[in-house]
């Protein structure tokens, strides 16, 4: 992973201001598109077809991009994409080596929110981009030729923030979901998360640091702003939200979080698949050129989607279980 700390750059963590991280933000981006990264990051599938498009939504004009494959046949699953940055960096394309395959061998229409960043746009901006996206990104599936009945949220690390959140308020809302997948997520905002064992234990991340975790909060949420309300571990309101696959990266500092809130689903009776993958770091489903198990876990979430988004009803669903890629 040592080339992965070289073409990672990382500001002072512990007194970076919003304004200088704009600035190394701004760095980072021009960072992405050099060929260094491509061994690392991976290729999408070539036969995705992937575009950019606006999407709007009531005051303001947000983007998206959209994965589908080549050959389209009747209406296809929908899979909403939310990607991780800790929802003050980011950016969808860098899913593309997932997202691109699981929207050619799902097959399915899968569609990332490119939704607002803090500290321009601080929380809640993030959230409320996520809840008012998904109902209307369903109600345009046909449009796309995606099947409205047949939904999945989908998010990495803060982008499971925004996936296990929405996925809470469609229980309750709608649409109807067939299926969620948190990968390495963040699920817990408040001082608690730096209290975990695996805080202290996988403090040597090459891909999240503790400074780097102590920081984002401040960065994207409101001093004022109560962290247990952006928090899906705190939820109450568990009971009916759609079956949950959870992807665990055993060296990631967030690691604990997964099982804890594996363990709040099960208690309110949601189907829970929680797998763990000892030698995955930290959005190791973004640098698949370097950790290998993210061919593993890119499996494993096809599997869950096919069995979930499988027919026009509910796919019957195995007994939840907990699984460790060695």
């Amino acid at each position: 992973m040592r080339i992965l700390t070289t073409l990672r750059p990382t500001p002072d963590w512990p007194s970076v201001t919003p304004e200088q991280f704009v600035e190394f933000r701004a760095a980072q981006n021009r960072l992405r598109g050099s060929r260094l990264l491509r061994p690392l990051t991976g290729r999408p599938d070539r036969a995705a077809r992937i575009t950019d498009e606006p999407f709007d939504l009531p005051g303001r004009r947000l983007n998206i991009r959209v994965y589908r494959p080549e050959r389209e046949g009747p209406p296809l699953p929908l899979v909403i994409a939310f990607h991780g940055g800790g929802l003050i960096s980011g950016f969808p394309d860098q899913d593309d080596w997932l997202l691109a395959h699981l929207a050619v061998h799902c097959p399915a229409v899968v569609i990332s929110l490119d939704y607002r960043l803090a500290p321009e746009h601080p929380v809640p901006a993030p959230v409320l981009d996520a809840y008012a996206a998904v109902p209307r990104l369903a109600e345009l599936a046909p449009v796309r030729g995606a099947d409205p009945d047949r939904i999945a949220l989908l998010g990495s690390s803060a982008g499971a923030t925004l996936a296990a959140l929405t996925a809470i308020r469609s229980a309750e809302r709608g649409p109807g979901l067939r299926a969620q997948v948190l990968i390495n997520p963040q699920l817990d905002w408040t001082d608690r998360a730096f209290e975990y064992p695996s805080f202290t234990e996988n403090a040597n991340s090459p891909t999240a640091s503790p400074d780097e975790c102590r920081a984002v909060p401040r960065l994207a949420v409101p001093e004022s702003f109560d962290r247990r309300t952006i928090s899906p571990m705190y939820s109450e309101g568990l009971q009916g939200v759609a079956p949950a696959h959870i992807v665990a990266a055993g060296l990631d500092p967030l690691e604990d979080q997964s099982a804890a809130y594996a363990d709040r689903l099960r208690g309110a009776g949601v189907e829970v698949t929680l797998t763990r993958y000892p030698e995955a770091t930290h959005a190791f489903l973004s640098l698949p050129g370097a950790v290998p198990a993210a061919r593993q876990a890119r499996a494993d979430i096809l599997d869950h989607l096919h069995r979930r988004l499988a027919g026009a009803r509910r796919a019957t669903a195995p007994a939840p279980e907990r699984r460790i890629r060695r």
